[in-house]
């Protein structure tokens, strides 16, 4: 491990906005089980002591180094973030800005996502931003739009809370379309091309000047690739077992897959890069 990294992870111990979970303690009595938090229904009395007990708190899942969080703390004052991210040496970023320009109203979560529901109380939570996932191209069940994870999701969202997906991934995009067609979710926007003229047009008065004003480290990285934003938002009130878009008039997986063809991340191919080449020259 680099210097830097370990610098990293000592300077986020002391920061009062940066939560660590131990996941041993979650885990203490089985994965079935998980034990509460001490947070858990309690993040506005807690981390963010003087704000109003009906403030909505918005979660950033995957944050990386928390833009969006950072970002949507300084536009919605009267609200409360809290970034979610398990890399420490990422949400160093977020965190020390936070921690150094004194912002009262984001915090920082370092946890795994899958804990969500041992950490976030039912019903504590407004909103959720998943801010360019992993599309998991071989992992359904790891794809942050699933139905395992809408079912987490749902448990901690109020009642219409809103899922809010920009990405850089059409095939994410198109597999959680699907999800929210098979199990008639309420889609609130769409869009493939996020910033086409078209799209700012179609989507006027759905959405707000941060969805365009707000970008990411990986959200410039794609847009000079020439790389188009899709986003999606929805509401996940469902009664009953999400089901999964099984059928290929669904979702095609391997016709998404081709479609959206190798990426090349920081100037090298990555694992899923140099699959998708192999992969597309044996057809």
């Amino acid at each position: 491990m680099g210097h830097d990294k370990l610098r990293k992870f000592a300077e986020n111990e002391t920061f009062s906005c940066l939560v660590q979970v131990s996941s041993r303690d979650l885990l203490a009595d089985g994965y079935p089980n998980l034990r509460d938090h001490r947070l858990k229904g309690r993040w506005r009395e807690d981390m963010f002591p003087g704000s109003d007990p009906a403030a909505p708190l918005v979660l950033e899942l995957g944050c990386g180094k928390g833009e969006y969080t950072v970002d949507m703390a300084g536009r919605f004052p009267d609200s409360v973030f809290v970034g979610v991210d398990i890399k420490g040496a990422r949400l160093w970023k977020g965190a020390k800005y936070v921690e150094t320009a004194g912002i009262r109203n984001a915090a920082f979560l370092r946890a795994r996502i899958e804990f969500i529901t041992a950490l976030f109380a039912p019903g504590e939570v407004s909103q959720i931003w998943l801010t360019f996932s992993d599309p998991q191209f071989r992992s359904e069940n790891s794809r942050l739009t699933s139905p395992l994870f809408l079912d987490r999701y749902r448990r901690i969202l109020k009642k219409g809370g809103i899922v809010h997906l920009k990405t850089d991934s059409r095939f994410l995009h198109e597999y959680t379309k699907a999800v929210c067609r098979v199990n008639g979710l309420e889609v609130i926007a769409c869009t493939e091309d996020l910033y086409s003229e078209e799209s700012r047009k179609s989507l006027e008065g759905k959405v707000g000047d941060e969805l365009y004003e707000v970008r990411t480290f990986y959200e410039r990285m794609f847009l000079e690739q020439g790389y188009r934003i899709n986003y999606l938002s929805f509401v996940i009130d469902h009664e009953g077992e999400y089901a999964y878009p099984r059928k290929p008039e669904d979702f095609d997986p391997d016709s998404w897959r081709k479609a959206e063809g190798p990426r090349v991340l920081f100037g090298r191919d990555s694992a899923e890069t140099r699959r998708q080449k192999l992969y597309g020259s044996t057809q």
